[in-house]
């Protein structure tokens, strides 16, 4: 897997998101893990991150904000090894 780290928009997405006093706690659990992906390809979001990253994208009451952050926190996951 290529590494991958998290872009200007995306943390900056992330910071917002982190900073907001109405987002909801999911939001802020994928918008940690990215943010602390940035700068470091070795990262990977873990699954609880990712779990929570994919609720805040399939509700409709996400702003696109937490979205954008959600979005690069699920891009960063490590593949699931076949077994």
């Amino acid at each position: 897997m290529a590494a991958k780290v998290t872009g200007p928009k995306a943390a900056s997405s992330a910071s917002k998101t982190l900073t907001s006093k109405a987002t909801a706690p999911k939001s802020k659990t994928g918008a940690a893990s990215t943010l602390s992906q940035t700068a470091a390809p070795k990262k990977t979001t873990s699954a609880p991150a990712a779990s929570a990253a994919s609720k805040v994208l399939t509700d409709g009451r996400t702003s696109k904000t937490s979205k954008t952050a959600a979005a690069s926190a699920l891009s960063q996951r490590e593949k699931a090894k076949k077994k």
